[in-house]
């Protein structure tokens, strides 16, 4: 793959045609870091009910979404009859770290540490790539 990019020689700009520098393993392991932290703080702020579910339809795969959606449901309920405090519960969270294996070629394992007002969690995540698009397969929230 060539990339066309502006190279100045002399003052002025030429176009050459330069190859574009071809993936390296560092940079699939960035990605999944980045998937996982941008999915992982959308779940959270789904549990939190300040964000609504179906813009998480496209990185979940359908048994991820489900189960997320329960778990918002019953979050919901149980802050509703629950002391004030109850109600901080998800809220103002931020994804501390995250940490990517490769597991196969096409499938990774990942973890992040996220912190709320009242607590640190931990989440476990799964991603397979399928038609070159990376789904979470498993989202597990402590």
């Amino acid at each position: 793959m060539t990339a066309v990019t502006p190279i100045r020689r002399a003052g002025s700009a030429v176009l050459e045609s330069v190859p574009a520098a071809a993936p390296g393993p560092g940079d699939e392991a960035r990605e999944i870091c980045a998937i996982t932290r941008a999915t992982v703080q959308a779940a959270v702020e789904v549990l939190a009910g300040t964000r609504p579910i179906h813009q998480l339809a496209r990185r979940l795969d359908q048994r991820c979404l489900t189960v997320l959606q329960h778990r918002a449901a019953l979050t919901r309920r149980v802050a509703a009859r629950a002391p004030r405090k109850m109600g901080l519960l998800h809220r103002n969270a931020s994804v501390r770290s995250v940490r990517a294996c490769e597991v196969t070629p096409d499938v990774y394992e990942a973890s992040a540490v996220v912190i709320d007002e009242l607590r640190v969690r931990a989440v476990a995540v799964r991603l397979e790539r399928s038609k070159n698009v990376w789904r979470v397969t498993a989202l597990e929230i402590g």
